[in-house]
């Protein structure tokens, strides 16, 4: 699911696939080519890159991994609400 979940997200964030590598500390001259092998699914991301790839695009690790296309929603919508709870409280 991570192949699909990583497209849809970096998507969503508006980033290409070079500036969401670059954001996520990959090297600049290879950054393009390493996220599209991860979109792709020819090579998959250590749990390292992933941590710092969800932290770049604003989601919880375990929405990558989720199989269901609902249960990714709610990853998402619980993480929304949780991240402005914590805004309105500070």
């Amino acid at each position: 699911m991570l192949i699909k979940r990583l497209k849809e997200a970096r998507l969503r964030a508006g980033l290409s696939q070079y500036k969401l590598g670059v954001l996520a500390g990959l090297d600049e001259a290879s950054s393009s080519a390493r996220m599209n092998q991860y979109e792709k699914g020819k090579h998959q991301p250590d749990q390292d890159t992933v941590s710092r790839i969800a932290k770049v695009l604003d989601v919880p690790v375990a929405y990558f991994y989720a199989e269901e296309d609902e249960l990714a929603a709610l990853i998402i919508e619980f993480h929304e609400s949780k991240n402005a709870s914590n805004t309105v409280q500070s």
